[in-house]
């Protein structure tokens, strides 16, 4: 008897038994607006073939539904280069990247619904430490957003020391994958923030290499660089970990049909640290769609305003004082 045959004789004792076997556990989800579409690994990373909704790639990592109708993908175009990973005194670590490559990682489980999974994991060779990521519609901005809530919880019974984590992507955004305009804002205020790039080939292991495609994008604030085939890097270190804490953040994930109402989202959920992916002729105002991969509860503050700040009557009332006493100053001048 075949391999194969073995395998399917196999599934079919295990579900005689009552046990749910699942091949590979991945997942797509798509938000209930029915725009924005997520495939989520077992591992937690992105661009999966299981309920893959893309029109543009055999896989979906990030996806936007277009005027059209059709999902197209934003990650998983040419390269599944979508990934993180963890480290922690400087020698031990465990990453996950459908492209460059996966290891250190032991999953505990991973479970889904129509927009929503959660994966746990462990480092392999130091198993008391967990990551958990728990992928979500966004709070305040859930028809633009899923929000990735990414908790790492240290029971190895000790003490560790310079806790790294690593999210990189490449974009690839349509309709002109390959060759695309990326924005990065929220640098220099992102105090947990260790090293930040466009390169989005980058290994997801902290303690691998982070060579920059553009070298004026290291470190710093951009807008619209390109056109060309690139990403976005970050590297957060989150310092020290006592036995039985954790550290808590979130990633965000998503799209928009223009830079506008993708500036609104950012702003909407506090997000201290962004990156932009448009089009090659999209970079202006971000239409067919404008991609957003960013984070909060990294040291930073809010990069963009939040559109639902209403000013109190008082601010309402000196802003008026303001405004009249800019018209006489004008009158004064024309006079």
């Amino acid at each position: 008897m075949s391999f194969k045959k073995n395998l399917l004789a196999g599934l079919v004792v295990l579900g005689a038994m009552g046990l749910h076997v699942q091949a590979h556990a991945a997942a797509t989800i798509i938000n209930t607006s029915g725009t924005v579409a997520l495939g989520v690994n077992d591992l937690g990373n992105l661009n999966t073939s299981v309920g893959s909704v893309a029109v543009n790639s055999s896989l979906t990592g990030l996806a936007y539904k277009f005027p059209d109708g059709s999902f197209r993908d934003a990650t998983s175009p040419g390269c599944f280069c979508e990934g993180w990973g963890v480290s922690v005194n400087g020698s031990v670590s465990g990453y996950a990247n459908v492209t460059t490559g996966s290891g250190g990682l032991t999953l505990s489980s991973f479970s889904s619904t129509g927009n929503s999974a959660t994966s746990i994991v462990t480092l392999t060779s130091l198993p008391g430490l967990q990551i958990t990521q728990a992928y979500s519609e966004a709070n305040n901005a859930p028809g633009a957003l899923f929000k990735d809530v990414v908790t790492i919880t240290n029971n190895t019974g000790a003490t560790v020391n310079d806790l790294k984590f690593v999210r990189v992507m490449d974009w690839d955004v349509p309709l002109t994958e390959f060759s695309e305009y990326v924005t990065i804002k929220g640098v220099g205020s992102t105090t947990l923030l260790e090293r930040s790039h466009d390169n989005g080939f980058n290994t997801a292991d902290p303690l691998g290499g982070d060579a920059a495609i553009n070298g004026a994008t290291v470190d710093v604030d951009f807008t619209d660089v390109g056109p060309v085939d690139h990403g976005a890097y970050f590297r957060f270190n989150f310092g020290t970990l006592a036995d039985g804490e954790s550290y808590t953040f979130t990633t965000f994930y998503g799209a928009t049909g223009n830079e506008a109402s993708a500036l609104a989202a950012i702003g909407a959920e506090g997000i201290e640290l962004y990156s932009l992916g448009q089009s090659n002729g999209g970079e202006v105002t971000g239409e067919p769609a404008t991609f957003i991969f960013g984070f909060s509860g990294v040291g930073g503050t809010p990069v963009e305003p939040d559109p639902n700040d209403v000013p109190e009557p008082a601010s309402l009332a000196l802003l008026g004082v303001a405004l009249a006493g800019l018209a006489v100053s004008r009158r004064r001048r024309v006079v």
